[in-house]
């Protein structure tokens, strides 16, 4: 079920894609697997269908899936190594957002770098 953010500032087509994709790079989302239709995801979510299609036609220009008259947009097969590719950006990407955040806050480089080592253990203690 995708969750959308009103009053986030991402535009709600965005939100979707987004989702999506992260369902997709994660093999939530396996390659063939239809999407939801277009008018059935709008009226489950309340928005337009134009909204949607936006969505979808985004992570078909990103290569993520491919339309097909008459049946909807299925998940194409993924790079291994583009998928790794993907998932490293999101990565840089988030943790430059996080060194913002940092300064913002006025955390010094150390105190950053001990905040991601706690956060790294305690991720490691959920494990066992």
């Amino acid at each position: 079920m995708l969750k959308l953010l009103q009053n986030s500032g991402i535009p709600i087509y965005q939100q979707i894609a987004e989702q999506l994709k992260t369902d997709i790079l994660a093999g939530r989302l396996k390659e063939g697997e239809y999407l939801p239709s277009i008018r059935g995801l709008a009226k489950e979510l309340k928005i337009s269908v134009i909204t949607t299609m936006k969505a979808y036609e985004q992570l078909a220009a990103e290569g993520l899936v491919t339309a097909v008259q008459g049946k909807g947009f299925y998940v194409n097969a993924q790079d291994s190594e583009m998928l790794k590719e993907q998932h490293l950006r999101r990565v840089e990407a988030s943790l430059m957002e996080a060194i913002h955040a940092a300064e913002i806050a006025g955390m010094t480089q150390e105190e950053l770098k001990t905040t991601l080592w706690v956060l790294l253990d305690m991720k490691e203690e959920q494990k066992d």
